[in-house]
């Protein structure tokens, strides 16, 4: 009986050691890991260890403090110089007191007193106050805070109804897959806020001020784009009917049709290239017809830096069909080539002249925008790009670089780059060659030619080579 006990108490030894080595281990391996968690301060109260391990995120992380200091401090401003008017009012009344019982004041001058330098900057500060915004949840489905964005930055209220974002009225995810619309407006606005207060100051529904040239000088300064406005645009009092299209492309357009109160002249003669005060200094002669007629169908000098319409349409005879003139003109261009039955988009900047309405009243399409934003076109749309006139050499290679890396976004594989009349110093051409060349676009027409002494012009066709992907 007892050999017969022996194995299986020798069994039961061996398993019980068996257990204490493990057992030992285990409070090994479970000691050591509270020393490492003790080190790493998982028993003290360490919010980014918790807001990593556990989501707990601070509401306010991505509030503008700085916004709402401005603010604060506006209506502290406004609120100390209330208090100086009503304190200076009280001593000048101390000084005349003698004569201050005898001193009548009729009611409407209290009511008048009262509304001017008591109760509007009271209303101004109170408003200034309730318009303050704190975050408040982000999204229809979670509960995340979030400050919208600019929010506290701005005053006028316009300005504030606009750029808060816009959620679905149903609660739902919108068409285009987001929980919110955002309405845009430049970066740069905020360093023009005093301006762009003053632009979005209107009464809602009544006519907008005549103040298109402070919306332009927002814009060449980064406010762009502005935003929407919520009154009516003036026009010219005496608008007519502009001339039919068979008449409008190379004919001056009625006067009574721009708005000239913003410009040095007052009619489109005043505008002739022969008038030292016309008011602009590029595309000097673009409102002369008869000489416009002439560009880019009959070459006015022998200079091999000019192009003809034609001789650039039989390089892609039959696929040009749609194209964008990128310069300073009043789209001349454009209607040369729909002579030729090509749909050109001209850009055009009222620098100085009415260059938006000139191409708008010859039947053609004037795009508004600047130089440093993104054209408004889908990629790979364009058969052509032309530019003259206005990328020339005082430009930064790094925006030129942004420039010409967007126009071959825009331009389709085989679309042309029509570079014509460039000019810049001799000793910049190489730095301005190899902006040119980088994109590795295909040669169909290449000049270079001498402008004066220390310039030269540049004219170039490239196609753009196909890409696969």
């Amino acid at each position: 009986m007892r050999r017969s006990c022996l194995p299986k108490c020798r069994f039961g030894r061996i398993m019980g050691w068996l257990q204490i080595l493990l057992g030992g281990l285990v409070i090994i391996v479970s000691i050591s890991s509270l020393f490492k968690f003790y080190f790493a301060g998982f028993f003290w109260r360490n919010e980014d260890i918790c807001r990593h391990f556990y989501g707990i995120r601070n509401e306010y992380e991505d509030f503008d403090i700085k916004a709402l200091s401005d603010r604060v401090g506006e209506v502290l401003n406004k609120l100390d110089s209330l208090q100086e008017k009503l304190e200076l009012a009280v001593q000048q009344m101390e000084k005349n007191k003698d004569v201050l019982h005898t001193t009548n004041i009729t009611k409407l001058e209290f009511k008048k007193y009262l509304e001017e330098d008591v109760i509007r900057p009271l209303y101004s500060a109170h408003i200034s106050l309730r318009l303050i915004r704190l975050p408040i949840p982000e999204g229809i489905r979670n509960s995340t805070m979030k400050e919208e964005p600019l929010i506290n930055t701005f005053v006028i209220e316009e300005i504030r109804k606009y750029i808060t974002p816009k959620e679905s009225r149903i609660g739902k995810i919108n068409i285009f897959g987001t929980e919110r619309i955002y309405n845009t407006i430049g970066h740069a606005c905020v360093l023009y806020k005093k301006e762009l207060e003053e632009y979005m100051n209107y009464d809602i529904g009544s006519y907008c001020d005549d103040d298109w040239n402070l919306a332009q000088k927002l814009m060449f300064n980064g406010c762009d784009p502005l935003p929407r406005r919520r009154c009516l645009t003036r026009a010219s009092k005496v608008y007519q009917k502009p001339y039919p299209i068979n008449e409008s492309l190379w004919k001056l357009p009625d006067d009574r049709n721009v708005r000239w109160n913003n410009y040095q002249c007052r009619n489109f003669q005043c505008l002739m290239s022969n008038n030292t005060k016309r008011g602009y200094l590029k595309c000097v002669g673009c409102f002369e017809m008869e000489k416009e007629k002439l560009k880019w169908v009959i070459k006015n000098s022998s200079l091999p830096v000019d192009f003809l319409i034609s001789e650039i349409l039989a390089i892609k005879l039959g696929e040009i069909r749609i194209g964008l003139d990128y310069g300073v003109g009043t789209g001349t261009f454009a209607a040369r080539m729909r002579e030729n039955n090509v749909t050109v988009v001209s850009t055009a900047l009222n620098l100085g002249a009415p260059f938006n309405e000139m191409i708008a009243l010859r039947g053609l399409v004037p795009l508004y925008v600047i130089l440093n934003q993104r054209l408004p076109f889908f990629d790979n749309i364009m058969d052509l790009i032309h530019t003259a006139g206005f990328l020339d050499g005082w430009i930064d290679l790094l925006l030129l670089d942004f420039i010409l890396f967007d126009w071959d976004r825009v331009l389709r594989p085989g679309g042309l780059l029509w570079i014509d009349r460039f000019f810049c110093n001799k000793k910049d051409l190489d730095d301005f060659m190899y902006m040119f060349l980088q994109l590795r676009y295909k040669k169909h027409k290449w000049a270079i030619t001498p402008k004066s002494k220390d310039e030269v012009y540049f004219s170039a066709v490239l196609e753009k080579p196909p890409r696969a992907i």
